[in-house]
């Protein structure tokens, strides 16, 4: 691997790190600043979900800091212990942000039934790809064997790529769905709609930087595969 490899290793690792930081410095900053509505993140949930005639998903909490995620197997709205009781604008956005997907999910918003397809193949990509790659290099990319290995492992690499730029549509949409309810329905004041708004913009460039990262860690072994045949 050239130094080339490492370079783009060394900038996705120092991009995704100082945008998690912030995101938790943000989510920190906005979990001061309180509803005046005096509702949790669980009742905004809730209250959202009815909202949308929606009465077949359950809002319940999960351990951990920022692990919120909508389960569309057993159709739960996940909280974090950090948003489930908490009454403030960092919950507010994020517990709308999970119902925004439970909607996706009613409605079979196209993106997230695309997304939820490839879950399968993403899953069995992610494991092999490297060791496909590796393989190929180990086996050696100018021979025939060796390439067509690490043309594989670039295939499946070429998967998770697609799934995560996939997913981009699928977040933003989400907090429009959340941002657009919570100001609609008053259920936020504008000082409050800003920290939501602030919370998850910052929540969707994680998802920004791990595609772009993707991205650029594809186009690196597709150049590499392409010179190997020269």
């Amino acid at each position: 691997m050239g130094l080339e490899y490492y370079a783009i290793i060394g900038v996705i690792t120092l991009l995704s790190s100082l945008i998690s930081n912030t995101l938790k410095r943000k989510f920190k900053k906005y979990s001061k600043v309180h509803l005046r509505n005096g509702m949790s993140g669980a009742e905004i949930a809730e209250k959202m979900l009815a909202d949308h005639g929606i009465t077949d998903v359950k809002v319940i909490s999960t351990p951990g800091m920022l692990t919120d995620h909508y389960n569309p197997r057993d159709k739960t709205v996940n909280l974090s212990e950090g948003v489930y009781n908490q009454k403030n604008a960092a919950a507010a956005a994020v517990s709308a942000h999970e119902v925004g997907h439970a909607i996706q999910h009613a409605q079979a918003y196209k993106w997230l039934t695309m997304r939820s397809n490839l879950v399968p193949m993403v899953n069995v990509s992610s494991k092999f790809s490297q060791y496909l790659i590796m393989g190929g290099l180990v086996l050696g990319a100018a021979s025939s064997m060796g390439y067509w290995v690490l043309a594989a492992g670039v295939v499946l690499m070429g998967m998770a790529t697609l799934f995560s730029f996939i997913t981009l549509p699928v977040e933003y949409d989400a907090s429009n769905r959340a941002l657009a309810w919570l100001e609609n329905k008053h259920i936020v004041t504008r000082e409050e709609l800003a920290g939501s708004k602030d919370a998850l913009k910052w929540a969707a460039r994680t998802y920004l930087v791990a595609a772009l990262g993707s991205l650029a860690m594809l186009a690196y072994w597709v150049l590499k595969l392409m010179a190997s045949r020269d």
